[in-house]
C-alpha cells in the first residue's frame, strides 16, 4: 500500500520534425541530459556547427490528443548532395524500455531524408547500439573511436525505408508493451 508509484509512461507517441519552439527546446534539453550529464561525452552542451543546418526530429509523448513532452530525439542533415547523416539519437531514460521509440526515430530520420533525395544515409553509432541498427537494416562500414568510446560508422539500407513526405506531422507509434495481448 505504501510502495512508491512508478512514473507514468505514455503509450502513444507522435514522431515528427520538431516544428515549434518548445519541441526544439525540449529536444536540446534531452540531448544535454543524455550526452552531457548521463554519458559525460560533452562538457555542458553537445551543440555543434551541425545544429545550424540539421533538422531536429522528436518523439512526443501524447496524453490523449494532447502533446505532453519530448521523450526522444535525433537530428539529420545533408552533408553533401545525396549524402545524409543522422546523429544525436537520444531517448529519455524512463522511455528506453518502451522499445519502439528509437526505431521509430530512426525510421523517420532515414525515410524523410530519402524523400529529400538521399542516396546514402550514414551515422556514427555507439557500439552498444549496433545490434538495434543491424536489426533495422543497417550495415557496419567501419569501426572507430569517437569521444573516447567505441563507435561504428553505419549505413542504412534505403530499400527498407520508403520515402516519408509528410515528416512535419510524422506518424504515431505505440509503446510495444502497451499493445493488447492475445487471449490464451
Amino acid at each position: 500500500m505504501f510502495e512508491p508509484f512508478r512514473p507514468f509512461i505514455a503509450a502513444d507517441f507522435q514522431v515528427k520534425f520538431a516544428t515549434v519552439t518548445w519541441e526544439r527546446r525540449c529536444a536540446a534539453h534531452l540531448r544535454r541530459q543524455v550526452f552531457c550529464e548521463e554519458q559525460g561525452l560533452f562538457d555542458g552542451d553537445d551543440r555543434d556547427a551541425i545544429d545550424e543546418a540539421a533538422i531536429p526530429i522528436v518523439a512526443v509523448s501524447m496524453l490523449g490528443l494532447v502533446a505532453d513532452d519530448v521523450v526522444g530525439t535525433v537530428r539529420i542533415h545533408e552533408a553533401e548532395p545525396g549524402v545524409w547523416w543522422g546523429s544525436r539519437l537520444a531517448v529519455a531514460a524512463d522511455y528506453r524500455k518502451v522499445g519502439a521509440l528509437g526505431a521509430a526515430l530512426i525510421r523517420l530520420a532515414v525515410s524523410s531524408a530519402h524523400a529529400r533525395g538521399c542516396t546514402r544515409f550514414l551515422a556514427h553509432v555507439q557500439a552498444q547500439n549496433g545490434l538495434l541498427f543491424r536489426r533495422l537494416h543497417w550495415s557496419i562500414v567501419e569501426e572507430k573511436e569517437l569521444h573516447g568510446r567505441p563507435h561504428y560508422l553505419m549505413q542504412a539500407d534505403l530499400a527498407h525505408y520508403p520515402p516519408i513526405l509528410d515528416a512535419e506531422t510524422g506518424f504515431h507509434a505505440l509503446a510495444r508493451n502497451s499493445l493488447p495481448r492475445k487471449a490464451a
